[in-house]
């Protein structure tokens, strides 16, 4: 394999667009069929099916004083669940695409086989206590699976169980294993857990993972390359994109066609936990924005030798991580010079902004302006060299804004809703955010457009955009562009 060892050219011009390539695949379902599917076909429905059985089985009894008294207490206990987790999710801003109603039926199934258990039991038969029993973890089994299937977030069995049991990565490997791969030719990159010192943040996070290209072993040391920096969404691991988005495949397609050359690619914890929604700023919730940026860039440049160039670092975000790609970008102009925003939102939010500014900020409205990126771009003034991609969650009447050379929008048909995650329901949170972001910056300088498809805000089509955009980001962070990829 024959791969440049020298450095990337240290400019703050972006590089020209690159040459129009031949359509890629892009359909958003492409590669997540692999292994025993949870977001369609028959495990889903028979884990549905199964727990629908097992609760009617509990449920029907002979006795007078159950079907007066008892059940009518455990229905009213399903409805209080179901409504109190519908109310949750509102209150607390979890989700801007409104979920299937299916999912809060199953919620409160899963309450009504808790309270038939409790409240059935005494004088009830072995079996029917054995079916009240079993009934409470298949009606919770349920309730995640129809979750599941809305966000797209697990495409198997297999990519479930892995999360759970935090199996390995595609082609992880070790830091002590990499001195042995110098002045090598790899066919693929590998994926390094990194334990990333926090001294610039204190940003209490977990394991995050770096990307390294076949080009990065070429040569007695390692070239200067770019940096993509990867964020997930809300409620998110840092493998997530490797997991639940399952791009690998992608990228080892454009390392094949490439002579091994990609960026490094680098997935970060903006969270710190599962359900720890910090919107990469700065807040009670953790100093998220000073891990990425005090923490995070200065030990990819000198761990891995990465390009300190604002034009060679590029930011790739989905749902959350779409406004914290932007977000940075536009407050870090000196650290980050690309963004691809897919289905973020207007600013960070947690729920309304009342509720945001004591959320995320503890209450300190002068934050707000200071984590708002239309505010953040108009404080600033004109910006140069940056530019940013928008992929849209919208109806389609709604059209692109604007021209980007080398980027097709990824399409969901009509017979493509319920199947991946797709519920038919639009994304109303981030209706009109593209389009006040990107005229505010068109009007400062920066290049940006946006492309707009009907879908559902999931994993398939987070990675779908992702593949769609991987050359425009290439050329914008100063790599060649395959021609045929």
């Amino acid at each position: 394999m024959d791969v440049p060892t020298t450095p990337l050219p240290t400019t703050s011009v972006a590089p020209p667009p690159p040459p129009q390539l031949p359509s890629a695949n892009l359909n958003p379902y492409a590669g997540f069929h692999r292994g025993l599917s949870l977001l369609h076909g028959w495990l889903p429905l028979t884990i549905e099916l199964v727990a629908l059985a097992l609760l009617v089985i509990a449920i029907i009894r002979p006795s007078r004083r159950w079907w007066l008294i008892r059940l009518p207490i455990c229905l009213v206990i399903a409805v209080a669940v179901g409504l109190g987790a519908l109310w949750y999710m509102d209150d607390q801003g979890l989700a801007s695409d409104p979920a299937p109603p299916l999912l809060w039926v199953c919620i409160g199934a899963t309450g009504a086989a808790l309270a038939i258990a409790i409240l059935g039991w005494s004088r009830a038969r072995w079996w029917y206590r054995v079916v009240a029993i079993l009934a409470i973890p298949v009606t919770a089994a349920s309730a995640l699976v129809v979750l599941n299937q809305w966000v797209g977030y697990y495409p198997s069995v297999q990519s479930a169980w892995n999360a759970v049991t935090a199996g390995p990565l595609p082609h992880q490997t070790t830091l002590n294993a990499l001195a042995g791969m110098r002045n090598t030719t790899p066919k693929t990159g590998v994926v390094v857990p990194v334990d990333i010192p926090t001294s610039g943040s204190h940003f209490p996070h977990r394991t995050e993972d770096v990307y390294l290209p076949p080009a990065w072993f070429a040569g007695p040391t390692p070239p200067t390359l770019p940096v993509v920096m990867m964020i997930a969404g809300e409620f998110n691991t840092p493998g997530d994109w490797l997991r639940s988005g399952q791009i690998m495949s992608d990228i080892d397609k454009f390392t094949a066609a490439d002579n091994g050359q990609a960026p490094i690619l680098v997935f970060i914890d903006s969270s710190g936990s599962f359900n720890n929604d910090t919107e990469c700023v700065n807040g009670p919730r953790g100093d998220a924005a000073d891990h990425l940026t005090k923490d995070v860039e200065p030990y990819v440049e000198q761990k891995f030798n990465a390009s300190a160039d604002p034009a060679n670092w590029a930011v790739i975000g989905w749902s959350m991580g779409g406004t914290c790609a932007i977000d940075l970008t536009v407050m870090h102009p000196e650290l980050f010079h690309t963004f691809v925003d897919i289905a973020g939102d207007l600013g960070p939010a947690s729920g309304n902004k009342e509720q945001t500014i004591k959320r995320l900020y503890g209450g300190d409205a002068a934050k707000w302006d200071q984590f708002d990126p239309v505010t953040v771009m108009q404080k600033h003034g004109p910006y140069t060299g940056v530019a940013g991609l928008f992929d849209d969650l919208t109806p389609p009447k709604r059209l692109a804004n604007g021209k980007m050379p080398n980027f097709k929008m990824p399409t969901v048909s009509e017979d493509q809703i319920g199947k991946g995650g797709v519920d038919g329901v639009m994304d109303d949170g981030e209706v009109g955010a593209a389009e006040k972001l990107c005229s505010t910056g068109q009007a400062l300088g920066i290049e940006c457009t946006i492309h707009t498809t009907e879908g559902g805000h999931t994993w398939q089509f987070a990675a779908a955009a992702f593949r769609a955009s991987l050359p425009w980001v290439m050329a914008r962070v100063g790599l060649p562009v395959p021609a045929s990829f």
